[in-house]
Parts: C-alpha cells; sequence; structure tokens
C-alpha cells in the first residue's frame, strides 16, 4: 500500500531543514522513532534511499536531491489548497500557527489571539513568540504559517509581506541629562553608548547611520534585551538609541528615563506581517488588515497622545 503521504512529505523536510531526526521530532512535536519510522516509510514507498543518515547533519543523496524539489511544491500546493478552501470562511480552518514579535505583547498580540478565535471557533491557534529573525527563520522552515517581525536587510524572494508599523528610532537618556533647547549628542558623550548586537537587523541599522552621520561611539556595551537597556539609561549608566518599542515595553523605568527625538531624521524600522508567496491565498492580507486596525488602537493612538512629537512617524502601514 502507498505511504506517499503529506505527512510524510513534511516529515522528509524538516529533518533536512533541521539536520537531524532528534531536531525534526522538536520542531513537528511528535517522538524521534515516529519520525524514523515516517523516512522509512517515504523510502519505501519510493524505491530509493533519500537520506544519507550517516552523516551530520543529515544529508541528501542524488535522489534526495531530487525529490526535494517536488516535495517542497507539494507542500506549497497542499497549504495553498488549503487556505483557498478556508478563505471564504475563516470558520472552516482547523489549524494556524503564529510567530509573532515580542514587542507586541501584551497588547496587540492578546488582542489578535482573541479576535481570531472569536472568528474561528474550531481552529486550534498555535502561537509563538519571539525575535524577528527567529520568527522569520520559522516562516522559512514552515514551522510556522505566517509570522510578524521587523523587515530583514534584504527580504528574500519567497516571502509574502504585508506592512504593519513604521517605527522611528529615538534617543534613550537618562532623565533630566539633557537640555533639549541645545544639541543633544554634546550632552552625552561623557557617558557610554549602549548599543544593540550587531548580528540583528536593528543593530546594524543604527549602526549604518551612526557611519553616515560620522559619529564615532567607543565601544563599551552591547545588549540585546529592551529591559536591560533601560534599565541601565534608568539608571545612568549610558544612553541608547532603540525603536519606541524599547521605551513602552519597560514601562517599570519609564519615570527614570527621557524619550527623545534623535538629533538627524530617516532612522525607522518597518514591522510587517510574513507568509510564504502562493500558499495561503488572501488569508495573510486579511489578517494583517486585522492588525493594522488593532495597532492603530492599541500602540499608536496612546502613545502619540503621550509624546505628540511621535505624531506622522509612529504610524501604521500602508498609509
Amino acid at each position: 500500500m502507498s505511504r506517499l503521504t503529506l505527512r510524510n512529505i513534511e516529515i522528509f523536510i524538516a529533518a533536512i531543514e533541521e539536520g537531524s531526526v532528534a531536531a525534526a521530532a522538536r520542531r513537528l512535536e511528535t517522538s524521534p522513532s515516529s519520525i524514523s519510522q515516517h523516512l522509512s516509510n517515504l523510502e519505501e514507498d519510493l524505491g530509493t534511499t533519500i537520506i544519507d543518515r550517516s552523516t551530520r547533519p543529515l544529508a541528501l543523496t542524488p535522489a534526495g536531491v531530487l525529490f526535494r524539489r517536488r516535495a517542497a511544491n507539494i507542500l506549497n500546493e497542499a497549504t495553498r489548497a488549503r487556505a483557498e478552501l478556508a478563505a471564504a470562511d475563516y470558520t472552516t480552518l482547523t489549524h494556524l500557527s503564529l510567530a509573532v514579535i515580542d514587542d507586541f505583547e501584551p497588547d496587540v498580540t492578546p488582542a489578535l489571539m482573541a479576535s481570531l478565535a472569536a472568528e474561528m471557533p474550531e481552529c486550534h491557534i498555535a502561537l509563538q513568540t519571539g525575535a524577528s529573525h527567529a520568527n522569520l527563520a520559522a516562516l522559512e522552515s514552515r514551522a510556522v504559517d505566517m509570522c510578524i517581525a521587523a523587515e530583514p536587510d534584504t527580504p528574500e524572494g519567497w516571502m509574502e509581506i504585508y506592512p504593519l508599523l513604521n517605527e522611528p528610532f529615538v534617543l534613550l537618556a537618562p532623565k533630566g541629562v539633557v537640555n533639549q533647547a541645545k544639541p543633544t549628542l554634546p550632552q552625552l558623550l561623557d557617558k557610554p553608548f549602549i548599543r544593540f548586537p550587531r548580528d540583528q537587523v536593528v543593530g546594524r541599522m543604527i549602526e549604518a547611520r551612526l557611519t553616515a552621520e560620522h559619529i564615532a561611539l567607543p565601544q563599551k556595551f552591547e545588549i540585546d534585551s529592551y529591559q536591560s537597556i533601560m534599565a541601565m539609561v534608568a539608571q545612568g549608566t549610558g544612553w541608547a538609541i532603540a525603536p519606541p518599542m524599547c521605551y513602552l515595553r519597560a514601562q517599570r523605568f519609564q519615570p527614570q528615563v527621557d524619550i527623545l527625538p534623535l538629533p538627524f531624521d530617516g532612522l525607522a524600522r518597518h514591522i510587517s506581517l510574513f507568509a510564504r508567496k502562493d500558499t495561503l491565498d488572501t488569508m495573510p492580507k486579511g489578517i494583517a488588515l486585522r492588525l493594522s486596525t488593532l495597532i492603530e488602537e492599541a500602540l499608536i493612538k496612546p502613545t502619540t497622545l503621550r509624546h505628540p512629537w511621535l505624531k506622522g512617524g509612529f504610524r501604521r502601514l500602508p498609509e
């Protein structure tokens, strides 16, 4: 009896992308023995060996290289077919997996989940939150159906992108240190600059702009945590350039931190919804429209009310 099933193909793709049976089992939330059995069934059905299990990470045989091209297309078509059937009525969808940037906690993400749950009462919704690079990697590996993340330096050709939020970078300084009637940066240069890691998009964006402005700052701190950056600024240890979300997500430190405009224009990032092209039909666009409204109500309006100078910059997309 033929065992060439979508599940076997999905497991084959996961095993190759993850590089091991154990990692594929973790990704698909099953046991390594089940993964091995499915792979054996697939090879039995195909009548040839497609994975070289003697290598670490797992490698494809020549037959496996040929089959992988077809396998990816099969999975994409199956996903697209399910989406087309559900496009007119989300309530028919039985499973949806999302990876959401952790910047959207604790307001946008819970509101989105509540909205989707109300509209799709029979759907199992799997949510994971994390940094943008991790969310995009989960989408590329098909671990999730869609993700919300900051746009990468160079978007890949397989991506379907729906912009949600324009986020101009701001300056974070210890409370009362900066006299805004005078040039900002000279007042801060006696304190260390707190950097984002350069392996993150945010870090690379900031460093590129500082270089373009001919601003050279000593290397002292490099931190990837919003809470830690805000805590250090609040203590007077240093200052930072960051997205507004860094300030908004560390509320307990806000009374000791001034959020100020940058002394130069044009440094901003876009947060967008991403999906794989030609797989989910109109569903990503529909969810992006829903998110756009939630972002306006939960983030943009209250933030620009407290900080009117952010109006026009901190805004939802598309305009």
